[in-house]
């Protein structure tokens, strides 16, 4: 007999995890929210900790945000849960196809969520580090407060409220993906 463990630690199907990620927008609609992502948390941290400081952060926090720190900090148990009550032996499987095209581009090491020969603090202190870890921290950071949302507002929410900005943003995340998969990262690399 399967346990619950073993249901919650297998991969879930696409038709099982996509209807539920999709029934976030009709529960937050049904809620009276209209956003949902997780770059607005970072406003409402600055208003918790930095309270009318700034005209940016005078609002109620509680009303227009503590749903979605709720969310964030769901997310912060649920990861930790997940990594000390669910994993096996391996956190994260990268495909053979991956690991092949990573080893084209110098990268030996593809275990763990990102490989460890280009993310620690080693390699910060290079300047292809430097330009990988910071540049795209920053460019992350703007990039969600210039479009006005992150990938999960845009995509889940402002796609299912047919927002034509939301639109823009995502053809924009995909359009960033490949050029950064295809050209960035190989230059960096070197490959």
């Amino acid at each position: 007999m399967t346990t619950l463990i073993e249901i919650i630690r297998a991969p879930w199907a696409w038709y099982v995890a996509g209807p539920l990620i999709g029934l976030m927008v009709p529960a937050l609609l049904l809620a009276g929210n209209k956003s949902f992502g997780i770059s607005s948390n970072l406003r409402h941290i600055c208003a918790v900790a930095f309270p009318a400081r700034a005209p940016f952060f005078d609002y109620d926090w509680r009303r227009a945000g503590g749903w979605n720190l709720a969310f964030a900090l769901g997310i912060g148990i649920g990861g930790a849960l997940a990594v000390h009550l669910l994993v096996g032996s391996d956190l994260v499987s990268i495909s053979p196809a991956t690991q092949a095209s990573l080893a084209a581009l110098g990268i030996q090491d593809a275990r763990g969520l990102v490989p460890r020969e280009l993310f620690n603090w080693s390699a910060l202190g290079t300047i292809r580090g430097a330009v990988m870890i910071v540049g795209g921290g920053f460019l992350v950071g703007f990039g969600t407060a210039y479009a006005g949302g992150c990938t999960s507002g845009h995509a889940i929410s402002g796609l299912a409220d047919l927002q034509l900005p939301s639109l823009i943003a995502v053809l924009g995340f995909f359009a960033g993906g490949l050029i950064s998969t295809w050209m960035l990262l190989p230059m960096l690399l070197g490959g």
